[in-house]
């Protein structure tokens, strides 16, 4: 169906329509909380959103809301005996699934947008976006670091726009506002292009984040420390796992590379960086030298590493699932849609690049 034939059925615009529903989606949360607060908000949203954060942020066990107050636990003991509902720093299953529906509703309004801005048609635009995955990652390891040391620079409640998953709006909005920057002056005459200024503006970001990372970590008296070891390890993991697995599926089934092209080396890297940095992170800090092994964060990596014992099942399971979503995009898809093929890939290169670089840089400078 084409744009114009949905305007008419709908009686009005796509976006119209796209932010109308939006907020009847809003509305109808907001008013089941205040119309059942118990069951919908602290039951809910709460318990499986809101409470992880606010725990997260006040480096808490655990954030327990009896009544109307919010109370942070600093024991496993009084988290177990706390009554519900309890709510732990991290991802659940439950909340997992809401930030799934989460992006699959964002990332039909950015299609808008993008088609607004008329931008995004090839994956010229995609490659000009990967240095923000870092950067997204890099910036929740500012906030690990921050949280670490005796005085933080970012208190509550500023410190929860840079944790998950608040933290990816954080970076959304950094990102559009640099790209409408660049249209902006793009279409003034300032500058000549798009993809080019919008990647300088993401290495700077990445600059400016890891060198804030590697200030604290040359500074006396802090808790931050490089390990060298550790980013080479992961670095060169990744670039193994990612090779093995693109010429493996280009001999024997090179069509799941007919889309993509060479823009699925870098989906494949951004998985690959996902999986070697827990299993680095997880099993293997110790014996490089670089402190203690870390814990699982999602509860995916939790649910692997305790049936299997070790974290490299992971790694298998992020090249797997790489290559399962390269077999997608048909070159169809990218003719008949490339906004939305485009978009596609951001949001998976995305939800591998940016976890694989919190870990890496977690373990790098043993936070």
């Amino acid at each position: 169906m084409s744009t114009t034939s949905l305007a008419e059925r709908l009686g009005t615009s796509p976006e119209r329509a796209y932010l109308a529903a939006v907020a009847a989606a809003v509305a109808a949360l907001v008013g089941g909380a205040l119309a059942f607060p118990e069951t919908v908000y602290d039951g809910f949203v709460w318990h499986y959103f809101w409470g992880p954060v606010q725990a997260d942020a006040n480096s808490a066990v655990c954030a327990v809301r009896p009544g109307t107050t919010v109370e942070y636990l600093y024991s496993s003991a009084e988290c177990a005996a706390a009554a519900e509902p309890v709510a732990y720093p991290g991802y659940t299953l439950v909340s997992e699934v809401g930030y799934v529906v989460t992006l699959l509703v964002a990332l039909s309004g950015v299609v808008l947008l993008l088609q607004r801005l008329d931008v995004a048609r090839t994956t010229d635009f995609f490659l000009a976006l990967v240095p923000y995955f870092f950067f997204g990652g890099a910036l929740r390891v500012v906030e690990d670091a921050d949280n670490a040391m005796t005085a933080e620079l970012f208190g509550y409640p500023l410190n929860t726009l840079l944790i998950s998953p608040i933290i990816y709006f954080t970076v959304f909005a950094i990102t559009l506002a640099a790209v409408v920057a660049v249209v902006w002056l793009v279409r003034d005459g300032v500058l000549s292009g798009i993809e080019r200024p919008v990647l300088w503006i993401g290495i700077a970001l990445n600059v400016v984040t890891v060198g804030f990372l590697v200030a604290l970590a040359l500074a006396p008296d802090t808790v931050v420390t490089f390990y060298a070891q550790v980013i080479g390890v992961i670095l060169v993991g990744t670039v193994v796992a990612t090779a093995a697995t693109w010429y493996a599926t280009k001999a024997t089934v090179p069509w799941v590379h007919s889309g993509t092209g060479t823009a699925g080396v870098v989906v494949i890297g951004a998985h690959a960086l996902d999986g070697v940095a827990n299993v680095v992170g997880l099993d293997y800090m110790v014996a490089l030298g670089a402190g203690p092994n870390l814990v699982p964060k999602h509860p995916v990596n939790q649910f692997i590493v305790d049936t299997a014992g070790a974290a490299w099942p992971f790694l298998v399971v992020k090249l797997v699932a790489a290559v399962f979503v390269l077999a997608i995009f048909e070159e169809e898809l990218f003719e008949d849609s490339p906004r939305y093929a485009v978009l596609l890939l951001i949001a998976v290169t995305a939800v591998g690049m940016g976890p694989g670089t919190r870990d890496m840089l977690r373990a790098t400078f043993g936070i």
